[in-house]
């Protein structure tokens, strides 16, 4: 018996296995995606209305998702503008996402409805250490960027963080992580803003 024979014959039971459970964990896949992405829509539905608490509701600002370069890729952002009951625009957000320590770190970003200052964030995914990268979801942090004007924004190692302008103080043991929140909201904030002036969203 050719060798060939010889393994075909001893493998045969574990490739046909191998390729029905493929098979089976594929349809798995393919029938949970629907869940994870219902899952998904309802953690950023919820993620803007806390950052945006006038609004009643969340239409799409553009037709299509804007198109922003990140480094040499190009990465789509959704844009929402925050609706009041009375029909008045009350602000917009947007996915923002970058390079963090870990992992990839992915926000929603709430501006105001003037898209001239920010009115915060909340973290959609991140695999930051715990006790250090993390606390980009803590207030200490995350409060800083409420009110902060919609300009390049600067990351430093010690201030007052109660005092709100482009100057953010970074969380101490995690000035990467810090810096990886800077960098989403320099990338995406000015561009999403001159995309939308563009399409005469805003003025």
């Amino acid at each position: 018996m050719s060798k060939i024979k010889f393994f075909i014959t001893q493998s045969w039971l574990l490739i046909v296995a191998a390729l029905f459970f493929g098979v089976l964990l594929a349809g798995a896949q393919t029938g949970l995606n629907p869940l994870i992405e219902a899952n998904e829509q309802k953690k950023l539905s919820d993620n803007m209305k806390m950052l945006i608490t006038d609004a009643t509701d969340f239409v799409p600002a553009t037709e299509e998702a804007l198109e922003i370069s990140v480094g040499k890729k190009t990465v789509l952002s959704d844009v929402y503008k925050g609706m009041t009951a009375d029909g008045d625009i009350a602000g917009y957000a947007f996915i923002a996402e970058g390079a963090g320590f870990a992992d990839k770190i992915k926000l929603v970003i709430a501006t105001d409805s003037g898209f001239t200052k920010y009115m915060g964030y909340k973290v959609m995914f991140s695999n930051e250490t715990p006790g250090f990268g993390d606390k980009i979801k803590n207030a200490f942090y995350s409060t800083q960027y409420v009110g902060a004007p919609i300009q390049r924004l600067e990351l430093t190692k010690a201030g007052d963080n109660t005092v709100i302008n482009e100057r953010i103080v970074a969380i101490s043991g995690a000035t990467v992580s810090s810096d990886a929140v800077i960098k989403i909201f320099n990338t995406f904030g000015r561009k999403i803003k001159s995309q939308l002036q563009a399409q005469g969203v805003i003025q």
